[in-house]
């Protein structure tokens, strides 16, 4: 194992955090909130010299591998959404540190669980800073360091490659250009260019500058930290709608949006799982506005609202993104139900969107019927297709790996939930899986209307992991706390 790159690149992401705080006094500047300056200018100074000291830590040349890979970012994450959480704590807006740790882990990985109670009385440097969290994880911490520092092609398939595979959603990571540091830049300007047209469409619509920058942010990180209380709800209707479009093409994969500028217009149109996924919005949206005007508590002339409701509702859940305009959690069972289910499918690969990804469920689909066929027809070799090319068997093998360790650890996290705090089983199971696939509410206690501050500390830090977790898709945050792999390293560093 080689600490020393690791130390760098614990360096790297504590400067970098520094840098991304002085917005959030230059807020509290603005708004002359002085009890916020302080606690950000402390924790400014701490990540910045902790930062540079082990940024100078001398390097050696054994380069990296895939396992220097995956704890860098796992440690990164936890590292990032410590200090993070310190503006929190010192100001005295969320002093107990396990909360704020919560809070600012649920920012980083774009989750949206909260632990507040209310949200409107935090200043608006520290709504900021809470809300900048998701626009900053959103597409990963890693992949902007990349943009910004030169990575060497060291061993195992190159610095950047390895860190962009352990960082970036989905079953698989490739490069749109020839090296990987111009693939981040593409990335990021398409990210903030998204990002800023958005600001742009919401202030038009009404919405407060503010406002509309946080919203903004959490909508591009398909986050959900809102400044409101009610979320998006007491916002215009034209406001929802922008919104709701927001996230869904915040869900779509990003390389989309790259094929799409190249002129590539067919192979961007043609792309499964963006279809799929459009496709699974269409048809649930269409399902749960019928379930609504039927079993649901809209009037006859209120079905422009419920198909409003129903659009957004499906988007802020695909997507992962945990923005509300209306409590769901009151809606007919079926509605309840298909949520669920889509919760966990998520948003698309290489998207700032959670969950298991819609490529992931085509490639398992595919898999099943590929193994039933083989069961009728032993000596028949069929591939599973995506996009007219063939998924590699280490690409479905990972997949497979992927669900069974998913399941593991979202029924071990229930059982210690239910075993500690003994709440009622759809909240326990709800928050698990809002967590797991950075959502953010789920049902009943933790619904819409409610939060996860009744929690315990412990089922915090559960709750916590599974959001870095989720986030990471599994493999780094297992590898970080796995023995063996530092086993008979002393003599090598």
């Amino acid at each position: 194992m080689n600490f020393r790159v690791i130390a760098k690149y614990m360096g790297n992401i504590l400067m970098l955090e520094a840098i991304c705080m002085i917005p959030a006094v230059l807020v509290a500047l603005i708004y002359n909130e002085t009890e916020s300056i302080v606690p950000f200018l402390i924790v400014i100074a701490m990540c910045a010299v902790l930062g540079l000291i082990l940024s100078k830590i001398k390097q050696n040349n054994r380069g990296i591998y895939a396992k220097e890979a995956y704890v860098s970012v796992a440690l990164g994450w936890i590292v990032l959404s410590f200090f993070g959480a310190l503006p929190f704590v010192i100001s005295g807006y969320i002093p107990n540190i396990i909360d704020a740790f919560f809070e600012t882990v649920s920012g980083f990985t774009t989750t949206g669980s909260s632990i507040l109670t209310n949200v409107e009385a935090l200043s608006h440097s520290m709504l900021y800073w809470r809300s900048f969290t998701h626009w900053l994880g959103g597409m990963g911490v890693l992949v902007f360091l990349m943009a910004v520092v030169p990575m060497s092609n060291t061993k195992g398939g190159g610095e950047g490659l390895q860190l962009m595979k352990a960082e970036s959603p989905g079953p698989s990571v490739g490069k749109m250009t020839p090296t990987l540091r111009e693939t981040a830049r593409i990335l990021y300007l398409i990210y903030i260019v998204m990002t800023i047209t958005l600001v742009v469409f919401l202030v038009i619509s009404g919405m407060p500058f503010f406002d509309s920058l946080l919203t903004a942010f959490g909508t591009a990180g398909t986050g959900g930290f809102g400044v409101k209380a009610d979320s998006i709800a007491s916002y215009s209707y034209l406001t929802q709608f922008i919104v709701a479009v927001g996230m869904m093409m915040f869900g779509i994969n990003f390389s989309i949006y790259y094929l799409i500028i190249m002129k590539q217009y067919k192979a961007a149109f043609s792309n499964e799982e963006m279809r799929t996924y459009l496709g699974i919005i269409a048809v649930s949206t269409l399902l749960i506005f019928i379930n609504l005007m039927r079993f649901g508590s809209y009037g006859t002339g209120q079905s422009g609202i419920a198909l409003l409701d129903s659009f957004f509702s499906v988007n802020t859940i695909i997507t992962t993104t945990g923005f509300a305009t209306a409590n769901f959690d009151l809606w007919p069972e079926f509605s309840r139900f298909l949520l669920v289910i889509i919760m966990i499918s998520g948003a698309s690969a290489g998207s700032t969107g959670g969950g298991v990804k819609v490529s992931r469920l085509i490639i398992l689909l595919k898999t099943i019927k590929r193994e039933i066929i083989s069961v009728i027809r032993p000596r028949k070799v069929k591939a599973v297709m995506m996009d007219g090319k063939p998924v590699s068997e280490v690409v479905i093998k990972n997949t497979l790996a992927y669900f069974a360790v998913y399941w593991f650890i979202a029924i071990g996290s229930m059982f210690i939930l239910a075993f500690v705090d003994g709440f009622n089983s759809e909240t326990t199971v709800t928050a698990v899986m809002a967590c797991l696939n950075n959502i953010g509410p789920g049902l009943n206690m933790v619904g819409p209307a409610g939060n996860y501050s009744m929690f315990s500390p412990i089922c915090k830090i559960v709750l916590s992991l599974d959001m870095l977790i989720g986030r990471l898709e599994i493999w780094p945050m297992l590898l970080l706390f796995t023995p063996s792999i530092y086993k008979n390293t002393a003599k090598k560093n």
